[in-house]
């Protein structure tokens, strides 16, 4: 948990993305791998593919981070990838997925500690909101978008959990995160065989 501190603005904004990425991720934490597949709502969200589109997020803020170009690709092929974000197929490797969200967390961690929030950077076009072309932009306007992006997913990913097994997000953060317990909360023992037990 990010608590009150007296940081710069970089800092500020790299604990508070940590902070919602840590609760992505946790929504993992004594799953099986089917269950991190499962969709129990009415969308099509799953644990795992929230992680998995959070990554493809932070994969593109690597890339956005380090001047690359991010002009999205406005095809029924680009929307079909865009789409495939958002579920782990049987294929896929559940220990990859995590080991890869992991990996460019601290990447994007690392950039945005060596970022000047006041920077004048170009944004790139977003046809999904109906905007078709770049415009110039402070780059704490891209920071503090991805704080609210990751936030969102949190927030699914807290829903979902709870559908799965009725665990909230939060507890397990805590859990992860070594908190004692008291009289708010009992630390989660994952079952054996689980995700990060």
């Amino acid at each position: 948990m990010y608590l009150p501190q007296r940081d710069d603005e970089a800092t500020g904004i790299a604990n508070y993305i940590d902070q919602q990425l840590a609760a992505i991720r946790a929504a993992a934490f004594g799953l099986t791998a089917d269950q991190l597949r499962e969709t129990p709502c009415r969308s099509a969200l799953s644990i795992g593919g929230l992680i998995k589109h959070s990554l493809h997020g932070l994969r593109g803020t690597v890339q956005r981070l380090s001047g690359e170009d991010m002009t999205p690709e406005v095809s029924e092929a680009g929307i079909a990838d865009y789409l495939a974000q958002f579920a782990v197929g049987p294929d896929e490797s559940v220990d990859q997925l995590l080991t890869d969200f992991d990996a460019a967390q601290a990447e994007v961690r690392a950039l945005i500690l060596a970022a000047d929030p006041d920077a004048e950077v170009v944004a790139p076009p977003a046809p999904w909101n109906g905007v078709f072309y770049s415009r110039p932009i402070r780059l704490r306007y891209y920071l503090n978008h991805l704080v609210e992006e990751f936030a969102r997913h949190a927030g699914h990913a807290d829903i979902i959990r709870e559908q799965i097994d009725g665990m909230s997000v939060p507890a397990l953060v805590m859990t992860l995160e070594g908190a004692p317990a008291n009289q708010f909360f009992t630390p989660y023992v994952a079952a054996s065989g689980t995700i990060g037990a």
